[in-house]
């Protein structure tokens, strides 16, 4: 038998998904990757396109060879969901991947607890008890299921990852009509929330001053635009941190300090003295057509004290995402863990601090109501120590909701230059949107109405939208439980967000300057 000649081996260059190269033989078929050591451990680790190899290839003709390599792109595709749009590498949502189950519930639980729990007792003075309650409870199990929605739609598609809750909204409505109905809510509710942040953070920074220093204070203490400008300042400089991941850090300060404080706040509420002529039903208005757009203002400041759901797909696309190890295992761990505490927050203070105050709950809620009814009750290093938990918490917030509208601007800028934002241009825009959050912040000084209308207007994005996405992209079987389920829940959303809105505005053209932060004499 004749001996065959050995064959030239010849090296040609990796091709852009072949990390190392490859050997050619002259018959034209690749041979095997020689196997490479790396720590002393072979990297032959199985994949789901392992067993589509040049040698399984080798025997087969061309059409079915061309078949396989298709399928194997497929499956790789498939099987390595975390492959990034060069842009989606520039921008602060999906810079990082490196995520887990716990940053998911220290940015969950940051973004659900905050000042908005602060004012549930003022709800409860326009609702009383049972309407209060039975309104909290169903709130609170509704937007958990739309959660729950959310996190499963974010890789709905085999192969395609929705990393922000406007990419999601494009896919199930279309890109026009998604566009349309979700930029402005989620926008606003960014913005809106950081508006409301500087209020609450800039009052709570003069409360904490006045405490602390007592009768040393001068002469000429700080106004409270001064304090909102002041706490402005301090959330532009933590906002130069630059993508999503960087802030897990602050959400857990975040976290713990809002914990901290409305456990203190309700705690030390119900713990005093009553005050007098307490009564525990509604808030008589003069007119009927006044004491309905007050509950529908009411039941937006309890949607409001639900926001957060405009953070839940870009907190799961800071998490890497296999085949095998899907992103929506370690967020949803996550999102169970964070609204376990939500619900141990919100619930004992809009109960406790309804108790405690009844009616005569001021409309700036239950931290202003503490400090005027119990500034000599209680002493004044709990009163100092709650107020400044509450600074932290919402100096943390700030960060998280603002972090959608400096990708939504970063990524503007980067698909009209192609190249990333340079520093200076990242930390001027962060600059100019803490500025223009302050000044409507000092335009609106009146949280509760703001809370109202807040959350009309972006209910939506928390209770309906989830609901008509679901039915869009998964497409249960028409007329089915499920399929009736979803667009009922999405449409009662609809019409209650018109009604919230409506109270909302409502409650700021009739109270307008009125609706300031209340001190009892």
């Amino acid at each position: 038998m004749e001996e065959r000649p050995e064959t030239e081996l010849i090296s040609i260059p990796a091709t852009p998904r072949d990390s190392t190269p490859e050997i050619l033989t002259p018959s034209g078929l690749r041979s095997p990757r020689p196997h490479s050591k790396e720590g002393g451990k072979s990297s032959t680790a199985w994949t789901p396109t392992s067993f589509i190899s040049p040698r399984f290839l080798s025997p087969i003709g061309t059409p079915m060879k061309k078949v396989l390599v298709n399928m194997k792109g497929y499956l790789e595709e498939v099987g390595h969901l975390t492959k990034l749009n060069p842009q989606d590498a520039w921008l602060p949502i999906t810079e990082s991947r490196n995520g887990n189950a716990h940053y998911a519930a220290f940015h969950n639980l940051n973004a659900g607890v905050g000042f908005q729990a602060l004012l549930l007792p003022v709800a409860f003075s326009f609702l009383g008890w049972s309407w209060g309650i039975i309104s909290l409870t169903i709130a609170y199990i509704w937007q958990l299921y739309t959660l729950w929605i959310l996190v499963q739609l974010h890789e709905a598609i085999p192969g395609k990852r929705y990393n922000r809750y406007v990419e999601l909204a494009e896919a199930a409505f279309g890109n026009r009509l998604g566009a349309w109905l979700s930029i402005f809510p989620t926008a606003y509710l960014s913005a809106g929330t950081a508006t409301a942040l500087i209020i609450v953070g800039g009052e709570t920074m003069k409360l904490f001053f006045e405490i602390v220093c007592g009768p040393l204070c001068t002469s000429n203490p700080l106004t409270t635009v001064e304090w909102y400008l002041v706490f402005t300042s301090l959330c532009i400089v933590l906002s130069q941190l630059p993508n999503l991941n960087s802030i897990a850090g602050l959400s857990l300060v975040g976290a713990i300090t809002a914990i901290f404080y409305s456990t203190m706040v309700w705690l030390l509420s119900v713990s005093q003295q009553r005050p007098p002529n307490i009564s525990y039903e509604p808030i008589p208005l003069p007119s009927f057509t006044s004491s309905v757009f007050a509950v529908f203002n009411a039941l937006g400041i309890i949607a409001f004290a639900f926001r957060g759901h405009n953070l839940v797909l870009e907190i799961q696309s800071t998490m890497p995402s296999t085949f095998k190890h899907p992103a929506h295992v370690p967020m949803w761990k996550g999102a169970k863990v964070a609204y376990f505490f939500i619900a141990m927050c919100l619930f004992p203070v809009a109960i406790g601090g309804f108790w405690a105050y009844g009616n005569l709950m001021p409309l700036s809620g239950i931290l202003n109501a503490l400090f005027g009814f119990h500034e000599h009750d209680i002493s004044r290093s709990l009163l100092a120590m709650t107020f400044l938990l509450v600074v932290f918490s919402c100096l943390s917030s700030f960060q998280i909701y603002s972090m959608p509208v400096f990708d939504n601007f970063e990524a503007s800028y980067t698909h009209r230059t192609n190249r990333p934002c340079s520093i200076w241009v990242r930390s001027g825009f962060r600059v100019v949107y803490g500025f223009i959050n302050f000044f409507i912040g000092v335009a609106l000084p009146f949280l509760s109405s703001l809370a109202g209308l807040l959350g009309g207007l972006t209910l939506p994005v928390t209770f309906a939208y989830p609901c008509f996405m679901w039915v869009l992209i998964k497409k249960p079987t028409k007329y089915s439980f499920n399929w009736y389920f979803n667009w009922s829940l999405g449409w009662l959303g609809v019409a209650f967000s018109v009604a919230f809105t409506i109270g909302g505005i409502w409650s700021i053209v009739d109270n307008g300057l009125k609706l300031k932060f209340f001190k009892p004499s």
